[in-house]
């Protein structure tokens, strides 16, 4: 059994180049790759600076390191102006970026409803979510796309030269639901998931839900790629110690969890940890050791 490859949830939240610095600091500690989340804030919380700027950035400071959104989604972003920035950071990083991407929250705090209009409702929101994957896919292999969906509208879009990475650069879909799961199979590299539901003892969640991703994946006819797991939102003591993280990233890897994205401490909220902790966890399981 191989022990899941780790990386890090950066917060958006200094400006620069303090967030440089941080960057850099996750490069060097060994992390995989290192992510950020795409809102306009989070649960209210400011400042909150943008996702895709932010990864430019980012990856002009990084060498090695693959960089990407945990999650980006259409709750206030058009496929085509996402598209020309996810190629345009593709080229910047060199080829390291990966795109999360999720159907969005219904949190007003974060980024649901900003630009106006009537509220989603699930089923909306699943084929909106659907919708936005699908164009941003067609945009991203190029090298001219236009489309009519039922939301969204593309005309004689060019994206020449296209992305580094080939065909595109690569998705890893945030759905936990049926439909979700499905535009994962279909579009995916990757799926991730938190393992939370109310109730529920988070590895029996991923276990059924792995179960269900499968199936989706089988009945498209592909393989499933990277399992990301992305630890805080569960009771789980994953920084308590490095043996905690060592005992719960053995019984994920059983389950087939390939990838943990541990987020970076965060004093004074439920994601605060001891820094010598984490960073004796990076020293162990990082690609730097």
């Amino acid at each position: 059994m191989t022990a899941p490859r780790i990386g890090t949830v950066l917060w958006p939240m200094q400006s620069w180049p303090e967030a440089g610095e941080l960057w850099r600091r996750a490069e060097d500690l060994g992390f995989r790759h290192a992510w950020v989340y795409d809102h306009i804030a989070w649960r209210g919380t400011t400042p909150w600076y943008d996702a895709y700027t932010t990864l430019a950035a980012a990856a002009a400071v990084t060498a090695r390191v693959r960089i990407g959104t945990l999650v980006t989604s259409p709750n206030f972003r058009h496929p085509v102006p996402a598209a020309h920035a996810v190629k345009t950071i593709d080229h910047v990083s060199g080829g390291r970026l990966t795109l999360g991407i999720g159907s969005g929250g219904t949190r007003r705090t974060s980024d649901a409803g900003v630009l106006g209009g009537d509220e989603w409702t699930p089923g909306e929101r699943a084929s909106r979510f659907a919708e936005w994957v699908e164009l941003l896919d067609r945009l991203l292999r190029g090298p001219e796309t236009s489309f009519e969906g039922e939301y969204y509208t593309a005309r004689e879009v060019v994206e020449e030269p296209g992305c580094v990475q080939r065909p595109r650069v690569p998705f890893v879909i945030a759905g936990d639901g049926p439909r979700g799961m499905r535009v994962a199979a279909r579009h995916g590299a990757g799926w991730v998931t938190s393992g939370h539901a109310e109730g529920r003892r988070p590895q029996e969640v991923v276990r059924s839900r792995l179960a269900a991703l499968r199936a989706a994946y089988e009945a498209e006819g592909r393989e499933p790629g990277d399992l990301i797991l992305m630890t805080g939102f569960t009771e789980e003591p994953w920084l308590e110690s490095a043996g905690a993280f060592a005992d719960l990233a053995g019984r994920y890897a059983e389950l087939g969890i390939t990838e943990i994205a541990l987020h970076w401490p965060r004093p004074g909220t439920p994601f605060d940890a001891d820094m010598k902790v984490f960073e004796a966890i990076a020293a162990e399981y990082g690609e730097a050791r």
